[in-house]
């Protein structure tokens, strides 16, 4: 089997079981990234955009189609899981990808943390009898039992979860502009895409910052390589579809309820978590505020968390087999093919970090811009091993694919994190402070980073 091959030339042998197609994978991108993830952040958005929240989602999905095309080029060189911990591994060198893997960790331990919180704090609002704690410990505890039977059962369930979401965003679309052509709201027009008296790029970007976690996920695709029938060529595509398909979904749904706000000065003075839920109400009353409200819970404790703790325990396993986090991590379960050990120690981080943030009044906004900056700088530095794999060392006269998209991806995210919020870059800085000590430690142990089919000692592929 080809792709089978591509993982025994690297040293691996194929434990994860290859079932996943074409479609499971964009419905698990989907899934992801959550169809109606903007709910949740709507008014954070919009108040930073300066009311231009579809010019901010716009951009993101511009800056992240640059990173999926360079996820595209660096899973067909390195067929593996891990994602750009792999990839800048063996694209720069085995020090960048334990650094770039410790990065991404921040990003993808810290989405279930904050997606367990998000859901249980609304659903307590609705349910006041449960505590939080309680709807977090629960709904940790469901994705972890469906994780542990296999990626099957999970793809299945997400594509039934993904339909439910996308009813109710067709709801709300429908009612929304059926509403506006009843009068409703400010009528149409272009200024959440533009705006000539709010717009400056560092207002724009710092916006950006914001947005792109409605996006991230997308590139939790390729932790399925292993796991997909159709190797690299298949994961490429599938990036691509499900990150045009959210950036659609989520640019109609934020034009329609920009149009609703009920206070727009306000909103941009004072951003609401409830923003979106109130454009909701504008256009069809409170029982729309509600179906909305119940629906983002759901869809982020359930949908969302259930990939996101595919993805992370994916890349535990492979720097755990390459010896770079506790080896139990790479123990694969015999009769579902899945990395049994490093789920579980997912579900205990995430209830307990869930937890912690769920006492402290600013535990969502910490936890996003931890996500957020983990994930900018990781991107970064994949544009990166693709300029020095691909143009470089293998000298690829392929300009666009190999330099030049990859430059303006990588141009992009810079101003992006130059442009983010102070507390995340410190709190980035800080994380990257504690890899570079764990990377120390690593030396110290006579343990450098290498990866398989790397000779020891070496740097380079």
């Amino acid at each position: 089997m080809r792709a089978q091959q591509n993982i025994e030339q690297f040293g691996y042998r194929q434990e994860l079981h290859r079932g996943v197609g074409l479609a499971d994978l964009i419905f698990y991108g989907l899934a992801y990234m959550v169809p109606i993830a903007p709910f949740a952040i709507f008014g954070n958005v919009y108040s930073e955009s300066g009311g231009m929240p579809v010019l901010a989602y716009l951009v993101g999905m511009i800056a992240l189609l640059f990173t999926a095309a360079s996820y595209a080029q660096m899973v067909k060189a390195f067929p593996l899981s891990g994602s750009v911990y792999n990839y800048a591994g063996r694209g720069i060198a085995p020090p960048v990808g334990f650094l770039t893997g410790w990065m991404v960790l921040l990003d993808y331990i810290l989405v279930p943390c904050l997606l367990y919180l998000v859901a249980s704090i609304a659903m307590n609002a609705s349910v006041p009898a449960v505590p939080v704690w309680a709807w977090l410990v629960g709904f940790a505890a469901v994705n972890t039992a469906i994780n542990l039977r296999g990626i099957k059962m999970t793809v299945r369930l997400t594509r039934i979860l993904i339909a439910v979401e996308l009813a109710v965003l067709a709801l709300f679309l429908l009612v929304g502009v059926w509403a506006l052509l009843r009068g409703e709201g400010h009528g149409f027009s272009f200024s959440p895409l533009f705006n000539a008296d709010t717009f400056t790029w560092p207002v724009m970007f710092a916006a950006v910052s914001v947005a792109v976690l409605s996006f991230l996920g997308f590139d939790g695709i390729s932790m399925l390589v292993e796991e997909s029938t159709g190797g690299s060529a298949q994961v490429g595509r599938a990036m691509r579809v499900a990150l045009l398909l959210a950036g659609v979904l989520f640019i109609t749904q934020v034009w329609v309820a920009a149009l609703l706000v009920p206070d727009p000065a306000g909103l941009i003075e004072h951003p609401s978590d409830t923003a979106f839920y109130d454009a909701a109400a504008v256009a069809g009353g409170e029982w729309l505020r509600h179906v909305t409200t119940a629906a983002t819970a759901l869809s982020w404790g359930l949908v969302n968390t259930m990939v996101a703790q595919v993805s992370v325990s994916r890349l535990l396993y492979a720097m755990a087999r390459d010896r770079q986090l506790p080896s139990f991590l790479a123990k694969v379960s015999v009769r579902h093919s899945v990395p049994s050990n490093a789920i579980l120690l997912i579900c205990l981080l995430s209830i307990g970090v869930g937890l912690w943030s769920a006492a402290r009044d600013d535990g969502v906004a910490l936890l996003s811009s931890l996500i957020n900056m983990g994930a900018m700088v990781a991107f970064i530095v994949l544009h990166a091993s693709v300029i020095v794999h691909h143009a470089l060392r293998s000298g690829s006269d392929r300009l666009w694919a190999h330099l030049v998209s990859p430059l303006i991806g990588a141009g992009i995210l810079v101003f992006v994190v130059i442009n983010a919020d102070i507390m995340a870059q410190l709190l980035g800085l800080v994380w990257l402070g504690l890899g570079v000590l764990a990377l120390i430690t690593l030396y110290a142990l006579g343990r450098r980073p290498t990866l398989r089919s790397m000779p020891a000692g070496s740097d380079r592929r």
